[in-house]
């Protein structure tokens, strides 16, 4: 317990602050030196001073509990430190000090919520004993004053400063050429003893819809090298080329595979990875000339040595450092809550003069110049509030790793695109849907080692993380190259929980694998620590949603699942379709528009049911009226004396319904006001609302709900 004032905001906010960095990056440096199966001096080193900084500054809080504990931690290191580890105590000196670190955060958290702390944890300090005990065994004397001594030496580190913690932010790019798999275990599944390598010049171009070329690249160059080494890729970079994806859309993908497997089987293993379109085999003369074409294109990001590269960027990284402060989340809401009453008093002033139509020369060049400062000054404030996804990436290894060890697979966790930015609020929305998938992921998907072993993959899974930026919506895919998803099973539990709403034969593939965010829907025979509850995939697509996002699934029974998170950039202030809609003017998000476009009535057909479907380039898709969703009777009816938009939310499609389209702006998302909530106005498909240049409020379609409801 603590006696302290927690009425001193700003050294409480700071020690917080403070010990939750300390605390991120013990446990990046535990991940880390388990990957690599030692410790360094520098890590033991490190982590003692973490130790030490979070001991001195819990006491001076009066935060004793936690003090005690980074104590005995810092005991067992200052051991350590003196005497190095033994290799077999090491796993267990990884559990130990990771449960300590979840125990620390989960009291931090408690500080953060006003929570009452533990007096004690007996059974970590136990633990901490028994463990210290037994190095002690095989260590010399360690006298107290040695230990005092030590601790005066890191004294001069006591003090973390934001700085110090961004810069020890950088987890490592992942390098494609250290992402390699141990081909030589499924090699010889292929190959004969008498075989000799032949290397392959392969042209693969993926489905134009795909998206994520580059992911979807990089698991093609992960599946080729079970059979073999891949020597070369174009585009090179496949992970932190931002234009790599451009590239893979636009030229294909090439690669050269050297293995003693033949044609049929490196077709057979490339058309598994989902969107595949068509593997070509080329002359490796011809591909050497395509090559230079490419790379001679500006969007092409040439590459360094790999050593000389991560030097510049750990220098450009301290050199940016410096400059950076730690500022209240608050004070950041406040001022873009300021910006986006601007823009709105902006819309306003301009259209009360363009109404009293006066605009001189003198006052269009100043509201030119007005606007523009605006938008700046708009842009600047949002890219405050955008911060990296890799601290959420970080989170899931300790997922990964915990969840392996108890489910006893062994897991490769790659990560890309970590330094993505998002806004700071849809990052603290999306972090528990993630840790939901990336389980899902581990429990659901990837087979144990023995199962993999026996369909001839290799007996260590892939769960790969990525994320990406994509026109003015980021994706984030939950990869993993398990056991896919099977339909008839799916169709066949949904159809036990009576959870299908039409004929089971009406249903498409895509339909199917979306009934596992249905409520109440499990797959899972039996309730584990993991999953089996039924209660997961329709919170997970529950929370996507409220930050105005969308989910869609795409499998492969035997070769893996995909599932993709796409998210906007930001909350506050989102471009908007202005449209009328019998006298009422309401906003649809640009990011739900596909296309408008007009029919006449020869063009409008009725499904057995008689619910009204357009046809679009072959694709039936179902009519829904605005004007019967809001009740308002002054409005067109007649299909040809309106106009039509295609909209989207993940893979489901409609047509609207409407009277006419009257402009596209930036509009400034307001909540629903609360005392409003009673009327279920959110059910009715109404996701918020802003004002317009007029002064008059205009309400914001919620397209997801509507898609799902009507």
């Amino acid at each position: 317990m603590s006696n302290y004032d927690s009425g001193n905001d700003s050294i409480l906010e700071m020690y917080i602050f403070e010990s939750e960095t300390l605390l991120d990056q013990l446990e990046e440096i535990l991940l880390q030196s388990e990957d690599n199966a030692e410790l360094t001096p520098d890590d033991i080193n490190e982590i003692f001073r973490i130790m030490h900084t979070i001991k001195g500054s819990s006491a001076m809080m009066e935060f004793d509990m936690l003090a005690h504990s980074a104590h005995k931690l810092e005991d067992l290191f200052f051991v350590i430190r003196e005497n190095g580890i033994k290799p077999e105590d090491f796993g267990d000196l990884m559990d130990l000090v990771l449960n300590f670190s979840t125990f620390l955060k989960g009291e931090v958290e408690k500080i953060k919520n006003n929570e009452t702390l533990l007096d004690e944890n007996e059974a970590l300090t136990g633990e901490t004993d028994a463990f210290l005990n037994r190095i002690k065994g095989l260590a010399t004397e360690t006298p107290e004053h040695a230990q005092a001594e030590a601790m005066e030496n890191q004294s001069d580190d006591e003090s973390i400063t934001l700085a110090a913690a961004m810069e020890d932010d950088l987890f490592g790019d992942m390098n494609f050429d250290e992402v390699q798999s141990d081909a030589d275990t499924d090699h010889e599944a292929f190959v004969s003893d008498d075989d000799k390598p032949h290397v392959y010049c392969i042209h693969t171009r993926f489905n134009e819809d795909s998206q994520m070329e580059n992911i979807r690249a990089f698991m093609l160059v992960n599946k080729l090298e079970s059979i073999g080494k891949v020597s070369k890729t174009v585009p090179e970079q496949l992970n932190n080329n931002p234009e790599a994806a451009g590239i893979i859309l636009k030229n294909g993908f090439f690669c050269h595979v050297e293995t003693t497997a033949d044609k049929e089987t490196i077709e057979n293993i490339a058309l598994s990875i989902l969107s595949v379109k068509s593997i070509e085999f080329l002359d490796c003369a011809q591909e050497e000339i395509i090559e230079p074409e490419i790379e001679a294109k500006p969007e092409v990001v040439e590459t360094g040595k790999k050593t000389p590269e991560k030097v510049v960027d750990a220098n450009k990284q301290k050199n940016n450092v410096q400059n950076l402060i730690s500022v209240d989340l608050n004070k950041l809401d406040t001022l873009m809550n300021l910006i986006g009453e601007i823009v709105i008093t902006e819309s306003m002033v301009f259209g009360s003069v363009g109404m009293e139509g006066k605009r001189d020369e003198s006052f269009e060049k100043a509201s030119t110049q007005l606007q523009k400062l605006t938008d700046e000054l708009q842009d600047i404030v949002m890219s405050i509030r955008m911060i990296p996804i890799s601290g959420t990436f970080k989170k899931m290894q300790r997922i990964v790793r915990d969840v392996g060890k108890k489910l006893k697979k062994e897991v490769e966790f790659i990560t890309m695109g970590e330094s993505t930015e998002v806004d700071k609020t849809i990052i603290d929305g999306i972090a528990d849907p993630l840790m939901h998938l990336v389980r899902n992921a581990m429990d659901h998907g990837l087979e144990s080692a023995e199962e993999r072993i026996a369909v001839g993959k290799n007996p260590v899974g892939k769960v790969i993380l990525s994320a990406q930026n994509v026109g003015g919506d980021i994706i984030i895919s939950v990869s993993d190259d398990g056991k896919g998803l099977d339909p008839a099973g799916i169709l066949e539990k949904a159809k036990e929980k009576k959870l299908l709403v039409k004929p089971e034969e009406e249903y498409s593939e895509k339909e199917i694998l979306n009934l596992i965010m249905a409520p109440g829907f499990s797959t899972k025979e039996t309730v584990t620590e993991f999953s089996g509850r039924g209660v997961g995939m329709d919170v997970v697509k529950k929370n996507i949603e409220k930050v105005g996002g969308s989910i869609s699934i795409e499998s492969e029974k035997g070769s893996g699942t995909n599932i993709f998170l796409k998210i906007p950039l930001t909350l506050s202030i989102i471009s908007g379709m202005e449209v009328l809609v019998g006298e009422d003017i309401y906003e649809i998000p640009i990011s739900n528009i596909r296309e408008t476009f007009k029919i006449t009535a020869n063009q409008l057909i009725k499904d057995p049911d008689n619910n009204e479907m357009v046809m679009i380039r072959g694709v039936c898709y179902p009519l829904i009226r605005l004007h019967d969703i809001f009740e308002d009777k002054k409005c067109e009816t007649h299909i040809e004396d309106g106009i039509l938009m295609l909209v989207d939310s993940g893979d489901t499609f409609a047509c609207l319904f409407m009277d006419d389209l009257i402009k596209k702006h930036q509009i400034v998302v307001k909540p629903i006001p609360k005392y409003l909530n009673h009327y279920s106005i959110k059910n009715s498909g109404i996701a918020g609302c802003t004002i317009l240049g007029n002064g008059s409020i205009s309400l914001i379609v919620d397209i997801p709900a509507i898609l799902d409801h009507y």
